[in-house]
């Protein structure tokens, strides 16, 4: 993605011209004090909630009988 980097100094007072220019362009906002960066603006990007399901799918360890004692493996996973 392309970036874009601006001291603070020149951040301050275009505020709005640069979130439009994040929104409009999609480019990447780093924002520098000291030559060094201190904030990133990122352009949003709408989450996909099927993909992120589809993802997570067969992650869940499901225990028929919750109440009773865990495994040393499977508590050692769990920790995690």
């Amino acid at each position: 993605m392309p970036q874009i980097t601006v001291s603070k100094s020149q951040f301050k007072p275009k505020a709005l011209e640069y979130f439009r220019l994040v929104e409009k362009k999609k480019k990447t906002l780093v924002i520098t004090h000291n030559k060094k960066p201190i904030a990133k603006i990122i352009p949003y990007e709408e989450e996909n909630d099927e993909e992120i399901l589809k993802q997570l799918r067969g992650t869940v360890t499901y225990y028929k009988n919750p109440t009773q004692p865990v495994g040393v493996e499977d508590w050692e996973v769990l920790k995690k």
